[in-house]
């Protein structure tokens, strides 16, 4: 089968043959239809001090990726709720069920859990194992393009609802304009949220925002960041948001969020940081202020999901637009070369192993 792999300790990877994967007892092989390119998969490809430490040498080659959608093909001796000819798509947190976390209702956080591309091969080729338990049922109603973006969706569905779910009618700010902070956006606005602020920096995604439903941009070249807070309280009564969801993970980012949200509000934590460390006004942003602090890492297994599923299905949450590219899986280096340009005007890029599912998703977008 054809593979994405990354081969050497050094920026790049390649397009190579690779055998198509054993199962385990407990595993299915899927043949994959659609993949989309994470932020993750940039780190590894260009072998970062992140993926150095992650990854290492030692567990090269390793096929890269862990969006996916694809259709059952073969399954394992002990699988039972899961069978040829299904259409799905995977957790990319491979818990393990035995583990505390996971026996208190929060695998995406557990111990030792294996992640999708990164502790073992991905999803960027023709052909995939994953262990059933963390296979999830597609509706047929959702094209591949859509179904492989789940994952991606499901952090930002997290980031969006919180623990409670609690946020109709009520105000958000979202610090970033990537392709995370416009699914949020997206999400934000199908479940009720009644007054949406995006803070970015580049005028193509801030225009997806306000087609997603972003009531205002805020640009951080044309306003400085005591306009930009003053702007929403001046918008939310003199407040505050309700819910700030931090998407970046820089200093400046971090600290829109704590000024932004009111006393009481949210925070909902995202970004990952590449600054070793941030600093935050702990007294006032967050001990006076009696902010509540809600660390994201993945999605609630399986709540997210479940509502991602229904919410696309429905046709309530439309997220074409943030899909501004599908290729050919073969033509990875132009996804990558797109999503790390200096001026960058592609959000998500889904890649298809078959040029006839290509050609049928891009006829899809062309019929909209």
């Amino acid at each position: 089968m054809k593979a994405i792999v990354k081969t050497q300790p050094s920026k790049g990877a390649e397009l190579k043959d690779m055998p198509i994967p054993e199962i385990a007892d407990d595993e299915v092989l899927v043949k994959v239809k659609a993949v989309g390119v994470c932020g993750t998969d940039i780190h590894i490809y260009n072998w970062d001090q992140w993926s150095q430490n992650r990854i290492g040498e030692k567990k090269l080659p390793q096929i890269l990726g862990h969006e996916m959608s694809g259709i059952v093909e073969k399954v394992g001796p002990s699988v039972k709720g899961v069978k040829v000819g299904d259409y799905v798509s995977a957790e990319t947190h491979i818990y393990f069920p035995k583990d505390l976390n996971a026996m208190l209702e929060q695998k995406h956080i557990g111990e030792g859990m294996e992640i999708l591309g990164v502790d073992r091969h991905g999803v960027f080729a023709e052909y995939v194992n994953i262990p059933e338990r963390v296979l999830w049922h597609n509706d047929k109603s959702i094209p591949y393009e859509l179904a492989a973006i789940q994952e991606p969706l499901g952090n930002a569905c997290y980031a969006v609802l919180g623990e409670d779910c609690n946020i109709a009618g009520k105000s958000m700010v979202i610090t970033g304009d990537g392709p995370i902070s416009l699914m949020a956006t997206a999400i934000a606005r199908a479940c009720g949220v009644t007054k949406i602020f995006l803070i970015g920096m580049s005028d193509r995604m801030m225009a997806i925002a306000k087609e997603l439903g972003a009531d205002y941009v805020l640009s951080v070249n044309q306003a400085s960041p005591a306009e930009r807070v003053k702007f929403v309280k001046d918008n939310t009564y003199g407040a505050g948001a309700d819910i700030a969801l931090e998407i970046v993970g820089n200093q400046q980012s971090v600290s829109d969020a704590f000024k932004c949200v009111r006393k009481g509000g949210r925070v909902s934590a995202f970004g990952i940081s590449p600054q070793p460390r941030i600093e935050i006004d702990y007294d006032n942003d967050i001990v006076f202020k009696g902010v509540q602090i809600h660390g994201i890492s993945g999605r609630k297994i399986f709540d997210t999901w479940y509502r991602v599923r229904n919410l696309l299905a429905s046709g309530r949450l439309n997220v074409n637009s943030i899909i501004t590219d599908m290729m050919m899986l073969q033509d990875f280096d132009k996804a990558f070369d797109k999503l790390t340009a200096p001026n960058r005007t592609s959000a998500k890029i889904v890649l298809f192993p078959d040029k006839q599912d290509l050609e049928q998703a891009l006829k899809r977008r062309r019929d909209v």
